[in-house]
């Protein structure tokens, strides 16, 4: 990776995986010898939602929404075989390729060491992972590949108003499949809650602000003033949530590592997947890059948010999505610099 490419990911970002870490070591204490602190935050609930959860979730999500400029959807007739690629491969692909991974590694290969009831809850977390293409990070692994910023605005977009669309029938399809019932009010609510609430009062901020101040000081001076909210929010929400699954971890710590494991195959093949098929498209590097990382890459702050609402704080499920915070980072890493020696792969223009 070169210097410039190192400039354009954050410190933060760019240790993710040491800091979710250093989370579920400090929740897992919390939760095992100051256990009335997540008894305490257990009690503001409302709808089977988490009070505090929801805030700290708002936190992450509302920042990522205003970068979004949704007037980009107008030039979806430009170009439009890269976002072909994408749209296939995020949401008539990717949930069912992370079913079918997470399932065969969680019911055949490690039935000897998940029980079949845990690895079920397991299996739903990953869903919820799969079904959630990335909004937010994309922009930093589309910088680190010199994707085009324009075509990767219009990609994230898109995929944020598939979100509300198809993220709630996929998701309940395929945890029926799983012979695991949500509701679809809950299901409904959460996408509510933690898509349409902050999407919105993104569209309005960033509509209010460039109409008041201009889109130069709306990108250079109002945004920056939020680039540390959504790492801190995932933080903070990280030890409240590994404060809840302390016992678990404790009494299952290899499962850690076990459920890593099909959720890295499917990046890798997702990632591969995307990027072999705009080589065959003939599409540019520029914007065969950010296609494979969109769908390589998972929206976990949706995942995780909805895992705790249909099953609660303490739940596998949850526990599964938050591993997925836990490998993104070092996965996402490799496929870039994978991405970065493969230029020679596509057209010049």
């Amino acid at each position: 990776m070169t210097k410039e490419n190192k400039l354009e990911i954050g410190f933060f970002q760019k240790y993710l995986t040491l800091w979710v870490a250093i989370c579920m070591v400090a929740g897992v204490l919390i939760g095992k010898f100051t256990p009335q602190i997540p008894d305490f935050f257990s009690k503001f609930e409302y709808a089977n939602v988490s009070i505090p959860t929801a805030i700290l979730i708002w936190v992450m999500i509302y920042p990522m929404m205003m970068k979004v400029d949704f007037k980009s959807v107008q030039h979806v007739g430009k170009n439009p075989k890269g976002l072909y690629v994408t749209w296939v491969v995020n949401w008539l692909i990717k949930p069912f390729t992370m079913f079918a991974i997470s399932s065969f590694f969680f019911y055949v290969v490690f039935k000897g060491l998940i029980p079949a009831e845990l690895g079920k809850e397991y299996l739903a977390g990953a869903v919820l992972l799969g079904a959630a293409p990335c909004t937010a990070m994309v922009f930093v692994w589309s910088q680190l590949t010199k994707g085009n910023p324009a075509y990767t605005i219009v990609q994230v977009a898109t995929n944020d108003l598939i979100i509300l669309i198809a993220f709630v029938p996929i998701v309940k399809f395929l945890l029926g499949v799983s012979n695991v019932e949500v509701p679809w009010d809950t299901l409904i609510l959460s996408v509510v809650l933690f898509v349409v609430v902050p999407l919105t009062l993104g569209i309005l901020t960033r509509m209010f602000v460039t109409k008041k101040r201009g889109l130069e000081f709306f990108e250079k001076q109002f945004l920056p003033r939020f680039d540390h909210a959504t790492i801190v929010g995932l933080l903070l929400m990280l030890v409240l949530l590994f404060s809840f699954q302390g016992e678990t971890i404790l009494n299952n710590p290899l499962h850690i590592l076990l459920i890593a494991v099909p959720l890295t195959i499917q990046t890798g093949f997702i990632f591969f997947l995307a990027y072999t098929i705009a080589r065959v498209l003939k599409l540019p590097h520029n914007i065969a890059a950010p296609a494979g990382m969109i769908g390589a890459s998972n929206f976990f702050e949706l995942s995780v948010a909805v895992a705790i609402a249909l099953f609660g704080m303490d739940s596998p499920a949850a526990l599964a999505t938050v591993v997925g915070v836990l490998t993104e980072v070092p996965i996402m890493l490799i496929l870039v610099k994978i991405a970065n020696k493969t230029t020679n792969w596509f057209p010049a223009k």
